[in-house]
């Protein structure tokens, strides 16, 4: 092969790596030895034998698509060259692909500028505060694009306590009391019954359901895609998460956020969604739930995390009856309010009042101090009472 074909490949496999698609050394030198296999034929067939190499999931299929287009160019450049030069009407253009953001940081992030000489400045910043304490206690409404990007980021790296329950099943345990007899035969059977190891077995433990109710009215849109950030991580390492969102009505996204790519994840949920920034029906949106999804999502002792600003336009009887419903069928409701940022708030919405009575806890969402102090209450077996909703009540 080439000595330059070889180095593009390779350039292009640190592309990809940057990108998110992960690639490795071993798989740039499989693709060159696929090349030398192959032959270099067709430009069809210089696609599949990379894409054979370098995509090994499904969900990578349309990101070396893009990736390909833009490094290996295609035919009839100087066309489209000058169809650029001719004046054409203004279309406005659609919301651009994250997918495709983060292509083109990975293809031009090496790209030098002229050198410019700066005067040399030092700067004494022993009694300042570092960038990351700044980040971590603003608000995610007063962040700029790039802020909101590393909030993600941060909130995605959280690390989730091991709030396992003890559950009525039995699973193999070393040093459990109860003799399992039939893991016992089974071991005598296989030693032709002349040794018997005692097997043994101990409580079963699983972590509790966790399921999500975030609000996507117009004041809570900032909060709740932070939020779903968070989900998304949560249902990579655990299995029984679920999300639901709601505004004017109630709509199941678990299944859209179970992309491995964030990017996509979010894309397919906000394409799920029809009512996102608009109104706020909570009561509506809790019938919903406790009529459709309580029984599915709710066994096993779940906790619920109700994410909502409790600004209801219709609080009254049946806001009351459907937030009692939810909080009798789960072990733990917690409302997150980014409202209690604010060190003034008192509890006079009657949509607040309705709900405080019904919620196990009270907590605002409005930083990455916050969520991080939500990762660690999540643990079963640390209630936490500085935050009992009561206390609320009992100032309205």
């Amino acid at each position: 092969m080439p000595h330059a074909l070889a180095e593009n490949v390779a350039h292009f496999a640190r592309a990809l790596r940057v990108a998110g698609l992960p690639v490795g050394p071993g798989t740039v030198l499989d693709a060159i030895a696929a090349l030398e296999a192959a032959g270099i034929g067709s430009r069809e067939d210089f696609y599949w034998t990379l894409h054979a190499v370098f995509v090994g999931k499904h969900e990578h299929s349309a990101l070396f698509r893009d990736a390909f287009e833009i490094f290996w160019k295609r035919r009839h450049l100087m066309e489209k060259l000058l169809q650029l030069l001719m004046p054409v009407a203004h279309v406005p253009q659609a919301k651009p692909d994250p997918a495709s953001l983060r292509l083109q940081e990975a293809f031009f992030r090496n790209t030098e500028a002229t050198p410019v000489e700066r005067p040399e400045v030092e700067v004494d910043a022993r009694f300042t505060i570092s960038d990351v304490e700044v980040l971590q206690a603003k608000d995610f409404a007063q962040m700029t694009a790039a802020e909101i990007a590393e909030a993600q980021r941060r909130v995605a790296a959280l690390v989730l306590p091991d709030d396992a329950v003890p559950t009525r099943r039995f699973a193999p345990d070393p040093r459990g009391e109860r003799i399992d007899l039939r893991r016992t035969l089974r071991r005598s059977i296989g030693e032709g019954g002349a040794i018997i190891d005692l097997a043994r077995r101990g409580p079963k433990e699983k972590h509790p359901p966790l399921v999500v109710l975030c609000d996507i009215s117009g004041s809570m849109s900032q909060y709740t895609r932070v939020m779903l950030h968070f989900i998304h991580a949560l249902m990579e390492r655990r299995r029984h998460v679920h999300a639901f969102v709601f505004g004017t009505r109630l709509t199941n996204i678990t299944r859209a956020l179970k992309a491995r790519d964030p990017d996509e994840a979010l894309a397919a949920a906000a394409t799920t969604v029809q009512d996102w920034s608009g109104g706020t029906r909570i009561a509506p949106s809790l019938h919903a739930f406790n009529k459709l999804w309580s029984r599915r999502v709710l066994s096993g002792g779940a906790v619920v995390l109700l994410v909502t600003d409790g600004l209801e336009r219709e609080a009254g009887g049946d806001l009351a009856r459907e937030a009692d419903r939810l909080h009798r069928s789960c072990r733990r409701l917690v409302w997150l309010n980014p409202l209690l940022r604010y060190d003034g708030f008192e509890a006079r919405a009657q949509g607040i009042r309705t709900l405080l009575p019904h919620v196990d806890e009270f907590r605002t969402i409005h930083n990455i101090a916050a969520v991080a102090d939500l990762v660690a209450a999540l643990d079963a077996r640390r209630p936490d009472r500085a935050h009992d909703p009561r206390r609320w009540l009992k100032a309205a």
